[in-house]
């Protein structure tokens, strides 16, 4: 019996948006770079998150070589121009870059943005890593930078796209097993994989959040209406579903609405069908902060 669809809509914002192609020599450092540099999802405390899109075969990459298409994503200041905001997310993103990818052997960064609205001149954050020793050089139809390693060496793009997309789509699937968390995110997430231009930068995640907090200095404080552990304390104040012990969400960023729509509507039909998982939801906060509302009965009329 397939998990009854609520009738309500998650929230999603407008966010800054960079897409890289990152490539290496081997699975296991590929991974590790990728993993590495998209680990932290950290937009709601002022940084920036990430998640891996795909995996690229050799005929897939610039260079010829493994690669995976990977994604960041920072906030928009909507009460500056866009360039402000990209310099924040300039800092931001080469951080993530030069510790987590930089520092892997043979590995390499190619800009995979469509359209984008403007472009991050990676010299001065990433390249000056090799301490005015670096140099450019036109390779794979692209111009590159090169910076000189003790393992040589680190190759990037000298001009990373970025552009606007949405964030923090999502969708809540309401288990009463912990069997059903893990098997049902699996699925969800494995069908989510499949979708062009989405990533699930938490995974499977445990802690959905509010707006309203006690305490604002550490950022978005746990939705404790629904807490399964808090029902009985809370009483009338409790939403959580009877039957209902276990609620994780999946959220998902995508280089447009459509890419969101999509991939929660292919998310949310792998894990409705799993046993145990009863009903299916979506955080919103009352259409207050989001430019966007994607209703769930709208994905599965």
């Amino acid at each position: 019996m397939q998990a009854e669809i609520e009738n309500t809509y998650a929230e999603a914002f407008e966010g800054l948006c960079s897409r890289v192609i990152i490539t290496a020599d081997d699975k296991e450092t590929l991974r590790r770079a990728a993993q590495d540099a998209t680990a932290t999802p950290s937009i709601v405390i002022g940084r920036i998150e990430g998640g891996v899109e795909k995996r690229l075969s050799q005929k897939e990459t610039p260079d010829g070589r493994i690669g995976s298409v990977v994604q960041f994503w920072g906030r928009i200041d909507k009460r500056k121009p866009l360039t402000d905001s990209a310099k924040k997310f300039e800092a931001e993103m080469s951080y993530r870059i030069r510790q987590d990818i930089l520092v892997k052997p043979f590995t390499a960064v190619f800009d995979a943005l469509p359209n984008p609205e403007g472009r991050i001149d990676t010299m001065e954050r990433i390249g000056h890593c090799g301490d005015g020793f670096e140099w450019e050089e036109r390779s794979f139809g692209r111009d590159m930078i090169i910076v000189p390693l003790m393992v040589p060496d680190f190759r990037i793009e000298r001009y990373l796209g970025y552009g606007r997309g949405v964030i923090g789509g999502n969708f809540w699937y309401m288990c009463r097993t912990k069997e059903a968390v893990m098997e049902a995110g699996k699925k969800a997430l494995k069908a989510i994989s499949g979708v062009e231009g989405a990533i699930a930068p938490f995974n499977i995640c445990s802690a959905g959040s509010k707006p309203e907090t006690r305490y604002p200095s550490i950022g978005p404080t746990t939705n404790h209406p629904f807490c399964p552990t808090l029902k009985k304390k809370l009483g009338k104040e409790s939403e959580v579903p009877e039957g209902v012990n276990y609620i994780p969400e999946i959220v998902i960023n995508g280089i447009s609405i459509d890419a969101v729509r999509e991939a929660m509507k292919a998310g949310i039909g792998a894990a409705r069908d799993v046993n145990d998982v009863l009903r299916i939801s979506a955080g919103n906060y009352g259409g207050k902060l989001g430019e966007y509302e994607i209703n769930l009965r709208e994905l599965f009329p």
